[in-house]
């Protein structure tokens, strides 16, 4: 049995911004973290555009793809469908108390922040939410109007963490690499996670 002390849960939705999903999962499974994947239907067309990866619509296939690309096991990557009611993520009781939608829609935003639950995303976003947890979400979106910063103020306000895919340029970032790592790694700072993606500020010169 998972112990939920060690999963994470991680969500990939249809905003722009897969090469940072799956730098994510990619991270966290090598700091040997289980992970708890959903990935909606949208999803699955970005990641197709943007990182010409194909994730399946049946979560075994998906799973067993996943694990197969990062060299991980079962016990490590679980995949989850939308309606899967019954996974540990859709109750207080088992769910992993840290959640990441990454990228994170506005439609996704829109849901979560009205509390919809109309999918397993949603569901487990608020869970996390119920149960104290931390929820990070990062958007990819610009700009943002009235409605979207609405909604990531209620969000806010009741514990979750905004971080919108805004990468840095004071490390002087050489590749799309570079750029997708310091996101990364500013949620994994978030979330607790030890890292070697990019240096401290303060702590060496990234250029050296």
């Amino acid at each position: 049995m998972t112990n939920c002390d060690q999963a994470i849960t991680l969500a990939f939705t249809g905003a722009s911004g897969a090469p940072y999903g799956l730098r994510l999962l990619e991270c966290l499974l090598k700091s040997g973290r289980t992970v708890f994947l959903m990935v909606s239907s949208a999803a699955r067309v970005v990641f197709a555009e943007e990182q010409d990866f194909l994730l399946p619509a049946n979560p075994k296939a998906c799973a067993d793809k996943l694990r197969q690309h990062f060299g991980v096991d079962e016990a490590q990557l679980r995949v989850f469908g939308k309606e899967e009611w019954f996974s540990p993520v859709a109750s207080g009781s088992a769910a992993p108390r840290q959640m990441i939608i990454c990228p994170c829609s506005t439609g996704t935003l829109a849901a979560v922040a009205t509390g919809m639950s109309n999918n397993l995303i949603e569901r487990a976003a608020d869970v996390v939410l119920k149960e104290r947890g931390q929820l990070l979400l990062v958007p990819r979106e610009t700009p943002f109007h009235a409605i979207h910063l609405e909604h990531m103020l209620k969000l806010s306000q009741v514990g979750a963490t905004i971080m919108p895919a805004a990468p840095g340029f004071y490390n002087q970032p050489r590749s799309i690499d570079d750029l997708v790592d310091f996101m990364v790694a500013r949620i994994l700072d978030h979330l607790n996670i030890e890292h070697q993606l990019l240096p401290r500020w303060g702590y060496g010169n990234p250029t050296d």
